[in-house]
Formats: structure tokens, C-alpha cells, sequence
């Protein structure tokens, strides 16, 4: 479903995963029913905000759930749980299907499962060189126009941090407790010469923002199968969590880290 942000090289790699997994392919392109959408709400299309955003991310959700209708099937969410913690996901685009596959499985683990699958599942074929690929692209929504020389403009990592450190943080928040001051230390020693003090405590405290100010994302989230000992967002498994909750406290001991 190629949008107004998708590249040449995304949608290249997409297909030729399609081709080597033998899958019917089926493409309708968004950009004309999101485009009747921004004229039915009087949004200019030339304006590339947040409705410019979301429009695209309910539209595809909208074309998934026609087809599995139509096909007397299911949608597969692809949301995985670095996302969920975050919050990085449009609500009721991205954000919902009919079963969230990915959703008990951190980004990192995502990125590690397609290197395995290059080497292990698909060594010396040529989709082996799609999926490394796949690994080399940064990770992005493709929202946006893609800048000059069809490169990706969004690079969700620019805007919410890098995701080793998010997943590293999020698993001892799920599992152990742990509070910030704790987490940056262990952090600091697990990621040493990589990323200083300060800019741990930075992520950290986005990390925080993001977690708690999502939870109404996770209130209604389709069910999914939880994967792994570091605990799931799934308000009907692991996580209880009010939508109101306040980050208040957490976000406290997080700004009381020094910054070296």
C-alpha cells in the first residue's frame, strides 16, 4: 500500500520479499482515497502535519480490514513492543488488527529474528541480500515525502531515541521494577563507551514521557501471544496500568541523575 512517503528502496524490498515467499501480492496505492479523505475534512494536502500523518495510517488499517472481510480472513497486526511502550503507533491506524503477533516482541529481538532468518532460512538466495538490506534501512513510518534522491525523510529513531537502549530500559521496568536512577546505572554499564551519562538520562526521560502518556493506546489493544520473560503491555496478560497514571514521580529521579 505505497503512500506519499514511500521509497523506491522500501517498496523494492517489500516485493521481492513477496516473490521470494511465493505469496500473492495484491497493491493498492492510498495516496487517492487518502487524498478524497483530506477533502472531505478540508485539510490541505500540501500541509504535511499530523492529519497528513494519520490519514494514511487509517487508511491502510481501513484497506486491511476491507480485504480480510472480503477474503473471509484475518489482519495480522505487525505493532511490535518497543512500539506499544511508546506509543508509537497512529490510533486505530497501526495501532489496532484483528491479532498482534509482534506485540510481545521488542524491536531489538525483530531486527535479530530477520538477521537469523537471512542466514539460517534463506542463506546464499537472493532474499538473504533483501532482508540484510531490510536491516540497513532506518526504521521510519514513511509518512513524509522522501527528501531529494529518494531518501527516507522520518527516521523514527531521530524523534524517540535509539531502540536498544528503549528495549533495555523497558525490560527491567517490566520485569524487575527497577527504577530510573537504577536503570541509567545498569545502562551505563551495559551500553559503556556507547552513550554517555547525559544522553542515557535524555532517552531515559523520554522513555518515561512516552511509556506512561501511551497507556490509552494499550487499553484497547488486540489480544497477542506474550514472547519472552521480560513481560507484556497487554492489559488482558502482564500490565495494569490507568490511562491517567502520572509519570511525575519516575520523571523526578530521572531528572536527579547527573549528567556525568
Amino acid at each position: 500500500m505505497p503512500g506519499f512517503g514511500t521509497s523506491e528502496r522500501t517498496y523494492g524490498n517489500a516485493s521481492a520479499m513477496a516473490r521470494a515467499l511465493g505469496v500473492t501480492l495484491r497493491e493498492v496505492d492510498i495516496r487517492g482515497i487518502a487524498g478524497d479523505v483530506f477533502t472531505a475534512v478540508g485539510h490541505d494536502s500540501a500541509r504535511q502535519d499530523l492529519t497528513f500523518e494519520n490519514v494514511q495510517a487509517w487508511t491502510r488499517k481501513f484497506l486491511l480490514f476491507s480485504f480480510a472481510s472480503h477474503e473471509h480472513g484475518i489482519d495480522l497486526g505487525t505493532g511490535d513492543l518497543s512500539e506499544l511502550a511508546l506509543g508509537w503507533a497512529t490510533y486505530g491506524g497501526d495501532h489496532m488488527s484483528h491479532y498482534g503477533v509482534n506485540a510481545g516482541v521488542p524491536k531489538t529481538l525483530v531486527s535479530a529474528l530477520i538477521r537469523w532468518a537471512a542466514e539460517r532460512v534463506f542463506g546464499g538466495e537472493p532474499a538473504a541480500e533483501t532482508l540484510h538490506d531490510v536491516l540497513a534501512t532506518p526504521i521510519s513510518p514513511e509518512l513524509l515525502p522522501p527528501a531529494a534522491g529518494e531518501a527516507i525523510a522520518q527516521r523514527t529513531e531521530a524523534v524517540v531515541g535509539p531502540y536498544e537502549l528503549h528495549d533495555f530500559f523497558l525490560y527491567y521496568f517490566l520485569r524487575f521494577g527497577f527504577g530510573p536512577r537504577r536503570i541509567a546505572r545498569m545502562a551505563l554499564h551495559a551500553f559503556a563507551g556507547r552513550y554517555t551519562l547525559a544522553e542515557i538520562r535524555t532517552w531515559l526521560m523520554v522513555f518515561l514521557e512516552r511509556l506512561f502518556a501511551n497507556q490509552f493506546k494499550r487499553d484497547c489493544v488486540p489480544g497477542s501471544p506474550k514472547v519472552g520473560s521480560g513481560g507484556s503491555l497487554s492489559p488482558r496478560g502482564d500490565w495494569r496500568m490507568p490511562p491517567e497514571a502520572s509519570v511525575a514521580a519516575w520523571l523526578a529521579e530521572a531528572r536527579a541523575i547527573p549528567e556525568r
